[in-house]
């Protein structure tokens, strides 16, 4: 019996057998990636009169091409002269709640898998040790490689200009934003009397919270700036712009700001790329703010960047990075650079297969989650949406629909308030409408997540009457 055991196992890979003992019965997992090698997983059966191997072929992983190749080998041993029998395969059960309340982008999972190990970075252990990557530099903690493929990005989308203008690295926007409202502060404030931040209702969850964490003397929440709109001065208040917007997606201009009369403002362009809106027109803002995890859906990455106009409120924002965080992942950078260059490949004039087309493959998956999220609002009356735009984007050079990254879903059931409440009985978990500044019976639902969560949304939504 171990000389049949050791036979089984070494056909399905000769590494196996030289490693695997024969005297005790072994449950043993090998998979192949790319590179040719074999990884093992053994467990210790003592109870059980079966082994099942399941191998995953050594398939060259290249660019463009699925890194599967799957074959699955299940070998039944044989003890006391009887065949065991299989255990059939279970289908796991549908989760009770699905959490879409955060902005996760993890539909970007099955671009990523595809793209296999051109994305892959390998860093030497010696390398990226200094807390500097260019200590000249204005911003020093910012790699070369990552602000040349930032640049070169936003000048093939056309969504930003960055000639003139200072790259501050962060890690994400989240923190970009701290710095800027820290920049744009009076260099002394005024006894309990910090600069207001404000910004259009419905305006991003975080906002507020963010704002006021760190009980800064400099700044403080002030809240709807639609609501005192002919109050408010934008020489002592901070305005956040977030276009297109979160949650509901709507293109945002400044309230307190105008050409006459310049104020503060800080631009959260976050969205503004093709896949979720078109390029209409190339923003040139005093500070713009993007970030990895809604471009390529990388927000494990924990990187953004600004571009700033002036370099003295750039040269205060990387002081504010500096004294937080001294800097920011020089290893994050790297990777970020390499992700970056393969969109931006994808799309050179001198490519002709465009296999791995990032903002193409987004557009088509955004636009037929809000096509089927439409038809599924459409068919229960219990809901409405925000009406459907669309524009000639520059860099398609064609006529796109918006796909906002969040629907803003409103009830239209009569009797209800909540309509947070109404999801959640439903198996459904979206933020309310009250923490973005606006009503309780508006959510706000994440549309970046896994195909299957979507499709059970749907489901879901469409059993509500």
């Amino acid at each position: 019996m171990a000389r049949m055991q050791t036979c089984v196992l070494c056909h399905v890979h000769p590494l196996i057998a030289s490693i695997v003992p024969a005297k005790r019965p072994w449950s043993v997992v090998g998979v192949a990636d790319g590179s040719q090698q074999l990884s093992l997983r053994m467990v210790s059966s003592w109870r059980s009169n079966k082994a099942v191997v399941t191998a995953r072929a050594a398939v060259p992983n290249q660019c463009g091409r699925a890194a599967d190749g799957n074959s699955k080998v299940d070998v039944s041993r044989y003890d006391n002269g009887e065949r065991s029998q299989q255990q059939p395969r279970t289908t796991p059960p549908e989760p009770a709640v699905i959490n879409l309340e955060l902005g996760d982008p993890t539909m970007y999972e099955e671009f990523w898998k595809e793209a296999g190990e051109c994305t892959a970075v390998v860093i030497p252990g010696w390398q990226g040790l200094s807390y500097f990557s260019d200590a000249e530099g204005l911003c020093w903690f910012l790699e070369p490689e990552f602000e040349s493929e930032v640049r070169r990005l936003h000048r093939l989308v056309g969504n930003a200009v960055v000639d003139g203008y200072h790259l501050v690295v962060g890690t994400g926007a989240t923190q970009l934003s701290q710095a800027a409202m820290y920049a744009l502060s009076p260099a002394r404030a005024v006894a309990n009397h910090p600069i207001g931040v404000v910004s259009p209702a419905p305006y991003y969850s975080a906002y507020a919270p963010q704002t006021d964490l760190l009980l800064s003397g400099f700044y403080r929440w002030a809240g709807d700036a639609n609501a005192n709109a002919n109050a408010l001065s934008s020489d002592n208040h901070i305005e956040l712009v977030c276009s297109p917007n979160n949650p509901d997606g709507a293109i945002r201009e400044s309230v307190l700001s105008s050409d006459s009369e310049p104020g503060k403002v800080i631009h959260d362009l976050v969205y503004y790329w093709p896949q979720y809106t078109p390029i209409t027109g190339t923003a040139a803002h005093d500070i713009m703010l993007f970030t990895m995890s809604k471009i390529t859906g990388h927000a494990g990455t924990r990187l953004g960047w600004a571009l700033v106009k002036d370099r003295e409120v750039a040269k205060k924002m990387v002081y504010f990075v500096d004294r937080s965080t001294i800097g920011v992942c020089r290893d994050s950078q790297l990777r970020a650079a390499k992700i970056l260059a393969l969109v931006s490949d994808a799309y050179d004039d001198n490519d002709t297969t465009r296999q791995l087309d990032l903002f193409d493959f987004a557009q088509r998956r955004m636009a037929d989650r809000w096509r089927a999220l439409r038809t599924a609002v459409a068919s229960t009356g219990a809901f409405s949406l925000p009406e459907e735009t669309s524009g000639y984007c520059r860099f398609t050079k064609q006529i796109v629909t918006a796909c906002p990254a969040f629907a803003w879903l409103c009830c239209e059931k009569e009797g209800v308030e909540d309509c947070r409440e109404l999801l959640r009985d439903h198996g459904v978990l979206a933020q309310g409408g009250e923490r973005f500044g606006g009503d309780a019976r508006c959510v706000r639902v994440n549309m970046l997540d896994r195909d299957g969560v979507f499709e059970l949304l749907i489901q879901r939504l469409s059993s509500i009457r």
